[in-house]
């Protein structure tokens, strides 16, 4: 029998009425039983009235009228006369067809303790004991229901739907590899169920292996091509794959067997989306809420493309939906968070942060997220303990380097070495490579592990005995750290920031050689700017895609700029959208190599104009001035409602007013570069 139908009905027939009973009632339960066995229900209903006028306490009558009563569907009136054979008298058959009329009525709770009566009357009752787990599993009480289906296996290996209910069982309860070992048993009897098929891809899907999982699903559907649930299910193993063109087709062929399937249409969504085509993603997701109004997970999706699309007020909506349907739904609350984080409602932000981590004690994302809302806040002492937990992030953990040495946590250390490792980005090892002569200042020897672009410039840091490129074997030490572990180890608050500039340094030869350069251009010696204006695009990580595209902007909307007198501008842009040719830009970033190239020539510059990238922080952390444009949902670094930053003294800040009004920001640093020449 399958999880999900009704239960068992009672074995074999039941027993004529006692000897003491009068012989015309005798006669008629007799041939009320015969018509009952041949299937006239209609008639053995009639002949088991007619026996209990006669006999209103005939417990055999009573329990068979509640079987009729059960087989033709009237469930209330067959759960009443089950009930007073039970009065009279309590046979364990008894209580087993009340819990199948209590189980077909959907009361499992009540199904299963009548199951539970039988057991105890009778303990070795193969039926009550699969039914029991049957119960058990639809409760969700899963090791009840693999404890049940495992005893009959003792009993009858061969128990029909055994193998498969404890399968469906161990798969719910995330045992996965045990599920599918019981799914195949079940597939040995039943190779052509498509059902069973089905379930067994569930179980490769839910383990991780959608190739597997698809291969089932299509198995599935060869024995049963309208089998509804196969193809959404295969869409979504299509999609795990990356081959969304597939998986569309399949959540279509879905729909066109099932046209209100919801889920299908959520599904479908989230495959458009990912797609590029949000119009129809969210005609999908509103389609599915229309026919299933309380469908959690479509109003969830929905406000996440909302979000994206730029409509938060309508992503609150749909996220503030999801929590009044779902009030423990854990990721609605970050996600939330998130939102509100980006439209600097930071209090807001870490409230639902703080529900998710009360929710999820060990969410890493809920930590996370949380961190950066604190430090964007200025909290930096919680902010920093709660960053720890980007190392339980799989995209984290996965390029976190293994060492056998221990961490260190800011405890003296003196005369030990330590391994200092970049982690992140350019911009985030210029920014804390700071650090790294605090460290040494605590007696330590320091060696830092960075990107190859950097190693030659990070020479320049005071205090470092040595700088290796990322990947190579360092040299023996003591102690590592990574890089933005450094402000915890140090107790780093907003006030103690290290922020002296500069802290690096260009080669002064270079420099030397990029001044000659300059100054041999011709014409008059005029305000040399250097200009970013898009970071780099990140393609392989859609969400950090996603904030370059905010953080950067079209070269074309610097057009203001090129109209004004006393400015020669240079190109910083390494990589990206090139400039019109009409701006005449200088440019010389062919020539550079490294960080080290770029700090030279920026060494020879007045001003640097740029986007929130690794050159603004190169920039600042020579000295040298800096006008950092800057979009409206903003790096944490650079925390909220501030021109300047803590960080950099020559940096300062020009903020979006709103998303994506790069006008605005532009038109402020037209009027700034006018009265400042």
């Amino acid at each position: 029998m399958g999880a999900n139908t009704p239960a068992r009905h009672s074995r074999g027939a039941p027993r004529p009425v006692g000897t003491g009973s009068p012989s015309s009632l005798q006669a008629l339960f007799a041939e009320g039983l015969d018509r009952h066995q041949k299937g006239q229900l209609q008639d053995a209903e009639r002949l088991y009235r007619r026996v209990l006028t006669g006999a209103p306490r005939h417990a055999d009558c009573l329990h068979l009228l509640g079987l009729v009563l059960h087989q033709t569907g009237r469930l209330e009136r067959a759960a009443e006369a089950l009930g007073k054979a039970i009065a009279v008298d309590g046979k364990p058959s008894y209580h087993l067809s009340l819990g199948n009329v209590l189980s077909t009525q959907g009361r499992l709770g009540e199904a299963a303790i009548c199951y539970r009566q039988v057991l105890a009357l009778s303990p070795g009752d193969q039926d009550a004991r699969n039914n029991l787990g049957n119960m058990s599993l639809a409760l969700g009480h899963l090791d009840e229901a693999i404890g049940c289906y495992r005893e009959v296996a003792q009993i009858n290996a061969d128990y029909p739907g055994l193998q498969a209910n404890l399968a469906e069982a161990l798969r719910r309860a995330g045992r996965f590899e045990e599920a599918i070992a019981y799914f195949r048993r079940a597939l040995g009897v039943e190779a052509g169920s498509p059902v069973l098929w089905n379930r067994l891809g569930n179980a490769y899907a839910e383990l991780g292996r959608p190739n597997e999982a698809a291969g089932c699903y299509r198995h599935a559907l060869e024995l049963a091509p309208g089998f509804v649930d196969a193809h959404n299910n295969l869409g979504n193993a299509l999609g795990a794959l990356g081959r969304w063109d597939e998986a569309i087709a399949s959540f279509r062929e879905a729909l066109e067997l099932k046209p209100d399937f919801a889920d299908a249409l959520s599904n479908l969504g989230n495959a458009l989306k990912v797609r590029g085509d949000p119009d129809e993603a969210i005609a999908c997701y509103r389609r599915a809420i229309a026919l299933k109004p309380d469908y959690v997970e479509a109003h969830y999706n929905l406000a996440n493309i909302l979000r994206d699309q730029g409509q938060p007020d309508a992503a609150v909506e749909c996220f503030t939906k999801a929590i009044a349907l779902r009030p423990d739904f854990v990721d609605v609350y970050v996600n939330l968070g998130g939102l509100l984080a980006d439209q600097k409602m930071l209090d807001p932000a870490i409230a639902c942060y703080d529900r998710a981590v009360v929710l999820a004690p060990q969410l890493a994302d809920g930590h996370f997220n949380r961190a950066i809302a604190l430090l964007a806040k200025g909290d930096l002492a919680a902010g920093w303990r709660e960053y720890e937990w980007r190392w339980q992030m799989p995209e984290m953990a996965a390029v976190c380097p293994r060492y056998d040495q221990p961490r260190w946590h800011g405890e003296p250390a003196a005369g030990r070495t330590i391994l200092i490792h970049a982690e992140q980005g350019f911009g985030d090892t210029l920014q804390f490579c700071r650090y790294a002569p605090l460290a040494a200042a605590r007696g330590l020897r320091v060696i830092m592990s960075v990107p190859t672009a950097l190693v030659r410039l990070l020479h320049s840091l005071p205090g470092v005995d040595q700088v290796i490129a990322e990947g190579t074997e360092p040299p023996a030490f003591d102690l590592h750290c990574p890089m933005l572990s450094l402000p915890l180890a140090l107790q780093t608050t907003l006030p103690t920031i290290p922020c002296s500039v500069p802290y690096l340094r260009a080669d002064p030869g270079q420099a030397a050689i990029w001044g000659q350069r300059l100054a041999a251009l011709p014409g008059e010696r005029r305000r040399r700017v250097g200009l970013v204006w898009a970071g780099s695009a990140r393609n392989h990580a859609p969400a950090l895609a996603a904030v370059d595209r905010r953080r950067s902007l079209p070269p074309e909307q610097l057009a203001p700029l090129f109209g004004m007198p006393g400015l020669q501008m240079f190109s910083l842009q390494k990589f990206g959208p090139a400039a019109p040719q009409a701006y005449k830009l200088i440019d010389v970033m062919a020539e550079m190599e490294d960080f080290a190239d770029t700090a030279a020539l920026i060494e020879n510059l007045d001003l640097i104009i740029s986007v929130d990238t690794a050159v603004a922080h190169l920039a600042a952390a020579l000295g040298r001035p800096v006008w950092l444009l800057d979009r409206f949902d903003s790096c944490w670094r650079w925390l909220t409602d501030r021109r300047d930053s803590p960080w950099y003294p020559t940096l300062k800040l020009y903020r979006q007013p709103r998303p994506g009004d790069w006008d605005a920001v532009i038109g402020e640093l037209v009027r700034d570069l006018r009265h400042s020449n």
